[in-house]
């Protein structure tokens, strides 16, 4: 791959990640304007922080790409490894969301 086409590749993945946090926004926060409360609410229920209550739903999503790493299917259509890749990369910058937050409050 050359640097233009992992360029194309990169930015095309942070694209398809800003799409699907904008569009799962409602879904999660529902009328909260805190976009991170799914994971404080998980927390509360955990008896958690919101860290570790997003590690645990990224699990799954790190588990899942995994397993197709090492599955013994030939390979997966794009489609998939694109959900994948992009859920997992949204969790993270969820994360990030989190810790910034906590650094501010500190």
């Amino acid at each position: 791959m050359t640097q233009t086409e992992f360029h194309l590749t990169f930015e095309q993945q942070v694209k398809r990640c800003e799409e699907t946090l904008l569009n799962k926004a409602k879904e999660y926060t529902g009328n909260s304007p805190d976009r991170l409360s799914a994971f404080k609410t998980a927390a509360a229920l955990q008896e958690c922080t919101p860290e570790r209550a997003l590690a645990g739903m990224m699990a799954k999503h790190i588990i899942s790409i995994y397993d197709m790493c090492f599955s013994e299917q030939e390979s997966y259509d794009q489609s998939i490894w694109n959900e994948k890749i992009t859920d997992t990369l949204n969790y993270l910058f969820l994360l990030n969301a989190l810790v910034r937050e906590e650094g501010a409050h500190e």
